[in-house]
C-alpha cells in the first residue's frame, strides 16, 4: 500500500462514525466517474469544470517527454537556474516537489521588491540572467503578481541585449489570454488541462513542469500517484482518503467539529508538504461561515504539546512510517499518515473533496478571494491612508483597525489588546507583506504568538497567502485576529508599463485586504517595521 493512515483516541471514534455514510454515499467512486452533482446542485456547475485533477496521471504523463527535451535544449544553452513566478497552487507545489527533491528552484511568489530583486539578480552558485529561464505560471495569466514578475524579467534581459523569448516559459491554460500573448511573443507554452483548478494542479503542468525543469524526476511522482488512485477510488472502509475526509472534518456524538486542522511534520522524508496542504483545505473549505482551518506546526510548536492541544484542534503527524510510530510515540488523538509524495497528493486531494460534501460546501470555488484584490487595485489607482497610526515603538509604525486596541503606547499592550478579542474557538493569523528571502527568521515569530495568545496560530507569507487561506480568512468563521507586518520602503523596483512600482503594490495589498477583513468585523493590527533586523527582535520581545 502506498499510503498508510492510522487514527486513535477521540478521532478514532470520529471516524468510527463518519466513515459508514461516506462509504455507503458512494462519493469515492463518483469523484473518480465525476459526478458533478456530489456537492448539491448550486456546486453543480463549477464542480463539472474542475474535476480534471482525477485524470491528471493519465493527461499529464504526454507531457513528460516534452519536458524533458526541453530541458535538455536549455542545458545545452547553459541555462540551468530555473526561477518560477506563480502564486498559489502553481507554485506551492512544484516548491514542495523540489524541495523534497534537494533540488534548488527558486520561487518568485511576492511582490517584495527586495525579493523580486534577489530573483533577478541571481547569485554566484546558481547563475544570473544570462542562465536563467522564467517559468510563468497562471491559468489565466491575470494574476497581477505573476504578470508584475514576467514584466520586470522581461525588461531585465531586453537591458542587457537579451531576448526574453529564449528565456520563458509559460504554463497556462489553453486560449487563455496569457495562452494567446505568450505565442505570440514566442515563448514556449505549456498547456494544462482547463477542468483542473489551481489548487488540485500538483500533478497537471503546473507542477510538473518548472519540477522537471528544476532537474526532478516527475515521471516517478506520477507512478506513485497512479499506484494510489485505486484506493481512493473505491468505496470502501479501507479507502484512506475516506478515513482522512472523516478524520478532519467529521463529529461525534454531536460534539463540536474540531475546526482547526495542526500539521505536524519532522521535515526530512517530505519537505514543505503542509504548505500546500495548507492552501488545498483553506481555500477549498473555508466558506459560508464554516471551514478547516490548516496550521502549520514543528513537532515542538506549543498546539503540538498534548497539554497544550486546544480542543478545537485535529492534530494530523506526517511520518515516514505511520504503523511503525504509532508503536513508539503518539499524541492521545491524532491522526499519522505516511506515504510517497504522489500518494501523498492524490489522497489529500480527494479527502479535500470529501471533506466538502461533509461541510455541505463547494470544495472548487472560492467566491472571497476577489475582494481582497479588488481593494488592492483600488487603492493602487487612489493611493489614500488606510487606518489611523496609533504610535511608534522605535522603528516600528503601528496602525490599529480601531482605536480601542490602543490600551497603551507599547507593542506588548496592543498585542495583548488583539490577543483579548479571541474567542474561545479563535485563532491569530501573522500575515508578513515582507521579503521573505531577507528576514527569514520572522517566520519563528508564530511560534511565540501561539504560546502568548493561548490559541492556535497561523502565519503566512504576503502576498502569497491571498492565494491560499486568504479566502478562508474572510469566508471562514468569523473568529480570527489579524497581525500584519510590513517590511521598509528604502528599496523599490518599477513594473514595466503599470503606473505603480513593485513597493506600491506590495503596500496596497496589505491594505486592501485590511480593509476587507474589517469590513468582515475582524480586528486587524499593522506594523510598519523600518530596519527589519532590529525590529523582528523587538517584536519577538513584545509577542513574549
Amino acid at each position: 500500500m502506498s499510503f498508510e493512515i492510522h487514527v486513535s483516541g477521540h478521532v478514532k471514534d470520529v471516524v468510527d462514525q463518519t466513515l459508514p455514510g461516506l462509504v455507503d454515499s458512494l462519493i469515492a467512486s463518483g469523484i473518480t466517474a465525476g459526478d458533478p452533482d456530489l456537492w448539491g446542485p448550486e456546486a453543480a456547475p463549477e464542480a463539472a469544470r474542475r474535476l480534471g485533477w482525477v485524470e491528471a496521471v493519465s493527461v499529464s504523463r504526454p507531457l513528460v517527454p516534452e519536458i524533458e527535451a526541453l530541458r535538455a535544449e536549455l542545458s545545452e544553452r547553459g541555462i540551468t537556474r530555473v526561477v518560477l513566478a506563480g502564486m498559489g497552487g502553481s507554485s506551492l507545489a512544484p516548491e514542495v516537489i523540489t524541495a523534497t527533491a534537494n533540488l534548488p528552484l527558486v520561487i518568485l511568489d511576492s511582490t517584495a521588491p527586495g525579493q523580486v530583486l534577489a530573483a533577478i539578480d541571481g547569485d554566484a552558485e546558481q547563475g544570473g540572467l544570462a542562465e536563467t529561464v522564467l517559468v510563468v505560471s497562471s491559468k489565466s495569466g491575470s494574476t497581477i503578481e505573476t504578470d508584475s514578475a514576467r514584466r520586470a524579467f522581461e525588461a531585465a534581459w531586453t537591458d542587457l541585449g537579451i531576448d526574453p523569448a529564449a528565456h520563458i516559459v509559460v504554463v497556462t491554460d489553453p486560449g487563455s489570454p496569457l495562452d494567446v500573448s505568450a505565442r505570440e511573443a514566442g515563448y514556449r507554452v505549456f498547456n494544462a488541462d482547463p477542468n483542473v483548478g489551481g489548487r488540485y494542479s500538483a500533478l497537471t503542468a503546473f507542477g510538473l513542469v518548472p519540477a522537471r525543469l528544476a532537474g526532478v524526476d516527475v515521471s516517478e511522482i506520477l507512478d506513485e500517484a497512479d499506484a494510489t488512485l485505486l484506493e481512493v477510488s473505491i468505496d470502501d472502509a479501507r479507502n484512506p482518503a475516506l478515513i482522512l475526509a472523516a478524520a478532519i472534518a467529521g463529529t461525534a456524538d454531536g460534539e463540536p467539529r474540531r475546526d482547526k486542522l495542526g500539521l505536524i511534520t519532522d521535515g526530512t522524508h517530505i519537505v514543505g508538504l503542509p504548505d500546500w496542504i495548507e492552501q488545498l483545505v483553506a481555500e477549498s473549505t473555508g466558506k459560508n461561515g464554516t471551514g478547516i482551518l490548516p496550521v502549520v506546526l514543528q513537532p515542538l510548536s506549543p498546539e503540538a504539546d498534548p497539554d497544550f492541544t486546544p480542543t478545537d484542534m485535529q492534530l494530523v503527524r506526517l511520518v515516514d512510517d505511520a504503523v511503525h510510530f504509532q508503536l513508539i510515540e503518539q499524541h492521545p488523538s491524532e491522526v499519522l499518515v505516511s506515504g510517497s509524495l504522489g500518494a501523498q497528493f492524490i489522497v489529500w486531494e480527494y479527502a479535500t473533496a470529501i471533506a466538502g460534501q461533509i461541510l455541505g460546501i463547494n470544495p472548487f470555488d472560492q467566491p472571497d478571494v476577489e475582494s481582497a484584490k479588488e481593494a488592492a487595485r483600488g487603492l493602487l489607482d487612489a493611493r489614500p491612508e488606510v487606518g489611523a497610526a496609533a504610535f511608534r515603538a522605535g522603528g516600528i509604525e503601528v496602525r490599529v483597525s480601531d482605536i480601542a486596541l490602543v490600551e497603551g503606547a507599547s507593542l506588548e499592550t496592543v498585542l495583548d489588546a488583539l490577543w483579548a478579542r479571541l474567542s474561545p474557538t479563535g485563532y491569530v493569523s501573522i500575515q508578513a507583506y515582507v521579503d521573505r528571502v531577507a528576514v527569514p527568521q520572522l517566520a519563528g515569530l508564530r511560534e511565540l504568538v501561539a504560546a502568548d495568545s493561548r490559541r492556535p496560530t497561523t502565519f503566512g507569507w504576503g502576498p502569497r497567502f491571498l492565494h491560499s487561506t486568504g479566502q478562508y480568512h474572510k469566508g471562514g468563521p468569523a473568529e480570527g485576529v489579524f497581525l500584519q507586518i510590513l517590511g521598509p520602503s528604502d528599496v523599490d523596483l518599477e513594473i514595466p508599463g503599470r503606473p505603480f512600482t513593485f513597493g506600491q503594490l506590495i503596500t496596497a495589498q496589505a491594505a486592501g485586504d485590511a480593509a476587507v477583513l474589517v469590513a468582515h468585523g475582524r480586528p486587524v493590527v499593522t506594523l510598519t517595521l523600518s530596519d527589519p533586523q532590529a525590529d523582528v527582535l523587538a517584536l519577538f520581545e513584545a509577542a513574549q
